[in-house]
């Protein structure tokens, strides 16, 4: 008889990528997916705490299997990811839902298999959360879902301890792979037939920083020369550590795609102190002009934080300035999220929610300006897409260039997973249209 799981993933890609390995737990175990938690024998949530939305919809969904729970009493339902990985987080998580059978944190996902073999022999909860983040786990053989993406952890951890952020908390310092056991999996994903590999860590500038492996730009070279046709994508990285070095490597190696996302969180000095980036506007700024001085054709993505403790209008408006000046291809926008347990939670100043809201809508604006006139430059060139899928609303395949920009072409060959070359004919927004040319 068949035995099946379901996930929940909330939270960026390095979720994402852990809810794979969580899949391939499972699939050791002998589980299948399946679409809805009510069709499965263990029910999964992956959860982050980065904000607060996130970790309310995650309470919001455990709240709603009780009664699912009731009628099946021997599903299992575990909870893991940054939010139990809280202090004390854990023990809400029991109390308020006493029906949840395992709750483990992020440095012991390796340990799942463990927890569910012990659930199945007892009716207590195992509840399991390592505050020593320890060695890196190798080994977890993810089933990966998002072909002809691949997702490849480098880093784990954080060690920058920005005023508003969470992450070191909950993920721990920063460790770093192997060289040789990140360069082994990604001749791996190639002989696999994976098309694009994106190299994941909360700071990959900072790589193999502190110990006698290589840098990260030496790393990106040596990924760069297995043999086969893919792209390599990176994030994130924190523009302290963004060097010169690593702009030449992306600008010589064509397999590295011509984008970089470099968070900027805000335009104003006295903010980004505050929130203890560790650069000022001008350094910021410096970067990006490196990295188009050795990639003139270079895509930008950023994020940005508004509403932070203590921003002016005047702080504001400096972070409008930069986002011009700066020509990013799109950015990630956001309204400061307080969580507890950061530096910034006790900032004096926090800022009221309908000026936040103003300020965003405003922000956005200048973003979408800019991303509409960069799409329209876009017209009458060809470009080269790698097919992700195909849109059965639209009925129409899609994918993206190497500078992240999404098209939709049509086609009558299956194209999933290949490298075309598309004439763009329409930008509409941040979407392009257009037609395969050359087969």
């Amino acid at each position: 008889m068949s035995k099946y799981y379901h996930i929940t993933t909330y939270g960026c890609q390095m979720n994402v990528h852990e809810s794979e390995k969580i899949a391939g737990i499972l699939s050791g175990l002998g589980y299948e997916s399946c679409e809805n938690a009510e069709d499965a024998d263990i029910v999964v949530f992956n959860t982050c705490c980065i904000r607060e939305n996130a970790e309310n919809h995650a309470f919001g969904n455990i709240g709603m299997l009780k009664k699912l729970k009731a009628r099946k009493k021997d599903m299992i339902i575990a909870v893991g990811g940054c939010l139990t990985q809280q202090i004390g987080k854990a023990d809400v998580l029991h109390s308020k839902f006493p029906y949840v059978d395992i709750i483990f944190g992020t440095h012991n996902l390796g340990k799942l298999k463990d927890y569910i073999l012990k659930k199945q022999t007892r009716k207590k909860a195992v509840i399991e959360i390592e505050e020593d983040c320890g060695a890196v786990c190798e080994g977890i053989e993810p089933l990966r879902t998002s072909y002809p993406n691949a997702w490849l952890n480098i880093t784990y951890g954080c060690n920058n301890f920005c005023t508003y952020c969470i992450v070191p908390y909950v993920r721990g310092r920063e460790r770093s792979r192997r060289s040789e056991d990140i360069i082994k999996e990604a001749k791996y994903l190639v002989s696999l037939g994976y098309k694009e590999i994106t190299l994941l860590g909360q700071n990959v500038n900072s790589y193999a920083n502190g110990t006698d492996d290589i840098s990260f730009p030496e790393l990106l070279k040596k990924i760069a020369a297995i043999d086969g046709k893919f792209r390599i994508r990176f994030m994130t990285s924190h523009p302290k550590d963004f060097s010169e070095e690593l702009a030449k490597v992306i600008g010589e190696e064509r397999k590295i795609c011509n984008l970089v996302h470099l968070p900027v969180q805000s335009g104003s000095d006295k903010i980004l102190k505050a929130m203890n980036r560790k650069y000022t506007v001008s350094e910021y700024m410096d970067k990006i002009g490196t990295l188009r001085k050795y990639i003139p054709d270079c895509a930008v993505t950023t994020d940005i934080i508004v509403g932070f403790p203590g921003e002016t209008e005047e702080d504001f408006l400096q972070t409008c300035e930069l986002v011009k000046t700066a020509e990013y291809s799109s950015a990630f926008t956001f309204v400061y999220s307080r969580r507890d347990g950061t530096v910034a939670s006790k900032m004096e100043g926090q800022i009221p929610e309908e000026v936040s809201k103003d300020r965003i809508m405003r922000l956005i604006e200048i973003v979408n300006a800019q991303t509409r006139g960069q799409s329209s430059e876009y017209v009458g060139k060809i470009v080269e897409i790698l097919c992700e899928g195909y849109d059965e609303k639209r009925k129409l395949y899609f994918g993206r260039d190497e500078s992240g920009k999404m098209a939709y072409f049509s086609g009558t060959a299956d194209m999933f997973g290949e490298f075309v070359n598309v004439k763009i004919g329409l930008a509409n927004g941040v979407s392009l249209f257009g037609e395969v040319i050359n087969g």
